[in-house]
């Protein structure tokens, strides 16, 4: 194991043929167990401190960002050719204004299950950003959500003066509750280290928001023409937990089964 992310990240380009994503980066350090954390945003702070090296020490940062989002170690050779021909060694560093982003979705969550939520009027809704990640409630997440009756889309909503656990609760009790069983959902607020909501200021251009309402309808919508998520979405994908409540059932009935068992055979 690693003392530092940093050290870790490094283990983890130097052990690739091709440069990664910082998702893919983090995702490799946990599994690998080249570093451990208790903290909620594994991607996010790889992400940090790859972009925080690039833009401190400059020429004298092991990592050159090639790509939007994507890293290298600098100066390493490899034999794997890259799209476009090039080798590792030959993709020029990508400056960190050519790839910032001032996208308004912070985090989202695609195609989770209903059926994976205790609902109640102050629910609790967790999502890692990747199996090994502490879990985050986005019982009080801000944004637009969707509904789908498996993958039909039924309906559309927007949780601003309402959070979207409460609003996705309603939903339960109101004309569409016998009429979806999954949702998505892309969220306002941010995520910090320790698995907290935060409002963060918005300062937008409108550039940015088309570019978000683009991304928007292409995550949704899933056309199969469109090849690539839209351009500046930045934002953070969550995968669904099930909650810690619904867990605890299982357990129990588990052990009831077998107690049963056992009491049969005996």
């Amino acid at each position: 194991m690693e003392k530092s992310w940093k050290a870790a990240i490094k283990r983890v380009l130097m052990e690739s043929d091709a440069p990664l994503h910082y998702t893919e980066i983090s995702e490799q350090i946990l599994s690998r167990g080249y570093y451990e954390t208790d903290g909620a945003t594994p991607a996010a702070t790889v992400n940090a401190q790859l972009s925080s090296s690039v833009k401190h020490d400059g020429d004298k940062s092991p990592f050159i960002r090639v790509g939007k989002g994507i890293f290298s170690l600098r100066g390493e050779t490899a034999s794997t050719t890259l799209p476009g021909n090039k080798t590792k060694n030959q993709l020029p560093a990508v400056a960190l204004e050519d790839v910032s982003s001032d996208s308004i979705i912070q985090s989202f969550g695609m195609y989770w299950q209903r059926d994976l939520v205790v609902w109640r009027n102050d629910l609790k809704m967790y999502g890692k950003q990747q199996a090994l990640s502490k879990p985050v409630d986005f019982g009080k997440q801000k944004g637009i959500y969707i509904l789908y009756d498996h993958h039909t889309v039924v309906y559309v909503g927007r949780a601003i003066d309402r959070p979207l656990g409460k609003r996705l609760y309603e939903h339960t009790v109101d004309r569409l509750g016998s009429r979806w069983n999954r949702f998505s959902w892309f969220g306002l607020l941010d995520v910090t280290q320790e698995g907290k909501l935060r409002e963060i200021p918005f300062n937008s251009t409108l550039a940015a928001l088309v570019a978000t309402l683009e991304a928007l309808l292409i995550e949704a919508l899933e056309p199969p023409q469109n090849r690539k998520r839209g351009d500046d979405f930045s934002a953070i994908e969550y995968i669904q937990d099930i909650d810690p409540e619904l867990k605890e059932r299982e357990i129990q009935n588990t052990l009831r089964s077998i107690e049963q068992k056992m009491r049969g055979g005996a």
